[in-house]
């Protein structure tokens, strides 16, 4: 009988769905909301290219469990009381589609779960890049740019004004970098921030104006502020000097 359940989970599993999410590291449970009965055999079933995986095949009238797969099997937690499902420590290789097949004469039980396991996600970092500035940016502009590095899918960063969002850009590639520039006034009071998220989970970087954008040091490009004052105490200094001249021409020339 049970070797007939075993060759039965090989089919390929159903749509009907339940969407579990977590973060890589961490520990999910899955469990079948069936009250079972003593003379229950469960299957749980790892959903991959065909033939399925069976993780683990559960006997409740004797509480053994059997059939534990290599890849999970290190993994894998049984709480005998209920034959709940626990993947700890997962990782990305864990995600995929997951089954529970409940055999009770005369009928069988499934369940079935959609497990989504996100990488963790980097701090974003935000840095100097006058060189980003558009052509129309005005002298006191500041150019920054928010990145992060090695993201994984269904990851976003954007830039926020207070709570108003400004711009935003995603990813649904593996292991790229994500950048987004914001051009701010030197000038400017206002609280930016950068953002970096996934489904369930985020980090925040906040703007420090004038930390960040009364220096060139580090920016590798122009300081467009500093360059404009650089000027306007050039040309103090040329006026200065010019009188200064005057002055002691003058006082020769009286005496």
């Amino acid at each position: 009988m049970s070797r007939l359940i075993v060759l039965l989970s090989l089919f390929f599993c159903h749509l009907d769905v339940k969407s579990v999410s977590v973060m890589e590291r961490h520990s999910v449970t899955l469990h079948t909301d069936t009250e079972l009965q003593t003379d229950d055999l469960i299957l749980w079933i790892f959903c991959v290219e065909s033939p399925d995986e069976i993780i683990a095949e559960l006997y409740r009238e004797v509480n053994m469990t059997s059939f534990i797969n290599e890849r999970l099997k290190n993994h894998v937690e049984i709480e005998i009381s209920d034959w709940i499902f626990i993947i700890t420590n997962i990782t990305t290789q864990h995600t995929g589609l997951y089954k529970a097949e409940i055999s009770r004469k005369p009928s069988v039980l499934i369940r079935h779960f959609n497990l989504t396991v996100y990488a963790r996600l980097p701090v974003p970092v935000i840095s100097r890049v006058s060189s980003q500035c558009s052509s129309s940016s005005s002298s006191s502009c500041c150019c920054v740019l928010c990145s992060v590095v090695n993201v994984s899918h269904d990851v976003s960063v954007s830039w926020y004004k207070g709570k108003s969002l400004l711009s935003s850009i995603s990813v649904s590639d593996l292991n790229i970098r994500l950048s987004l520039p914001l051009e701010v006034e030197y000038q400017d009071t206002n609280t930016y921030r950068c953002v970096v998220n996934n489904p369930i989970t985020n980090h925040t970087q906040h703007l420090h104006i004038t930390q960040l954008c009364h220096t060139s040091e580090g920016s590798g490009g122009v300081d467009c502020c500093g360059f404009t004052e650089a000027v306007i105490r050039l040309v103090l200094s040329a006026v200065v000097g010019v009188a200064t001249v005057a002055v002691l021409i003058y006082d020769i020339i009286c005496k």
